[in-house]
């Protein structure tokens, strides 16, 4: 038996040995002391042997897990330390090599638009207000001259929550509670999102309104000509001319389409103005005075002048973006071009 017990001995160091990776190794441990292995199956049968033979037995067996066992210890070691310099060897990087170029990121030209846009009218003595995206039919029509009943509801292509709340169809919605809760002088904008059920190349169901309202007294038509003009003339070239056009809000009156030249061929006439020279960018006209007494100003005594526009619309015009949805798709070879 001790014969065996040498023979086993000394196959199994010879094996440890010649071992030359983990994957190796781990087989020559399953091998002599796994759960059927050959060491393992010795203690099996250690009840075969002679009763008074197995303390001497036992002895021998254990000195041979024992041996067994720390020299698997020791090559493990020695193992994974040659594979830990061969890895590190592998993965080794020159230091010296210049990086890789890094792609820095942009502003959206919807955020670099709203903030310029910010810029120009602080600048004239605005402030910036916001308000809920989901609002009542109170803020959002009523109190803009705008009942359940009218007709110009049809022009707003509303999403409703319930019968009384919708997702907001214009930010004009805070100029109606501020209107409420502060009297004159008020000169505040409000950009933020807004929702409409239209979809088409030029419109999407949700965009970007950037709306202003001043109110005081002995405002009139030719304080809001000069403060459109001057945004104009920031936002596109100092060489846009604007011109106002008769139109209908049920809370403006007058109201009023407002054209610049276009941004493209300056006046000339070319694709993006259909030939005639002018785009349409926003509407406005003078406060209804309606409006301002449905909200607790004495329209007898102040005016206002109010505007609003599509940021969507600014950036296509300025840009020459030819499809709104461009904006919405964060496709990246699209928004590096603004970087």
């Amino acid at each position: 038996m001790k014969e065996k017990l040498d023979n086993i001995k000394a196959a199994a160091l010879r094996e440890i040995e010649l071992a030359s990776t983990t994957a190796e190794l781990n087989n020559v441990r399953v091998k002599y002391l796994g759960k059927s292995g050959e060491i393992s199956l010795l203690m099996r049968d250690m009840a075969t042997v002679a009763k008074e033979d197995r303390p001497a037995m036992g002895k021998l067996v254990n000195e041979l897990r024992n041996a067994v066992e720390g020299t698997l210890i020791a090559k493990t070691e020695q193992i994974a330390e040659l594979e830990k310099q061969a890895r590190l060897k592998a993965e080794a990087i020159d230091i010296t090599l210049p990086s890789s170029a890094q792609r820095l990121g942009s502003l959206h030209p919807l955020t670099a638009i709203r903030r310029e846009l910010i810029d120009i009218f602080t600048g004239m003595g605005f402030t910036v207000a916001d308000g809920p995206e989901i609002e009542s039919d109170l803020f959002n029509f009523q109190l803009l001259n705008i009942p359940k009943d009218h007709p110009s509801r049809d022009m707003q292509d509303t999403f409703y929550v319930n019968d009384n709340i919708v997702l907001r169809t214009q930010t004009s919605a805070v100029q109606a509670r501020i209107m409420t809760n502060a009297q004159p002088p008020i000169r505040v904008v409000s950009p933020g999102k807004v929702y409409r059920s239209d979809d088409d190349a030029s419109h999407s169901p949700i965009f970007n309104q950037f709306e202003g309202l001043a109110v005081d007294e002995h405002i009139t038509m030719g304080d809001l000509q000069g403060c459109l003009t001057t945004f104009a003339k920031k936002i596109f070239s100092e060489d846009t001319k604007v011109r106002l056009r008769p139109s209908y809000f049920p809370f403006t009156e007058p109201s009023v389409e407002v054209d610049v030249t276009c941004s493209m061929c300056h006046g000339k006439g070319c694709r993006v103005c259909k030939g005639t020279g002018w785009v349409e960018i926003l509407g406005a006209g003078i406060v209804n005075p309606a409006v301002l007494d449905m909200c607790g100003i004495d329209s007898k005594k102040y005016s206002g002048f109010a505007f609003g526009f599509g940021i969507d619309r600014i950036a296509m015009i300025k840009y020459g973006i030819p499809n709104i949805k461009l904006l919405y798709e964060n496709d990246v070879r699209f928004l590096a071009q603004f970087n």
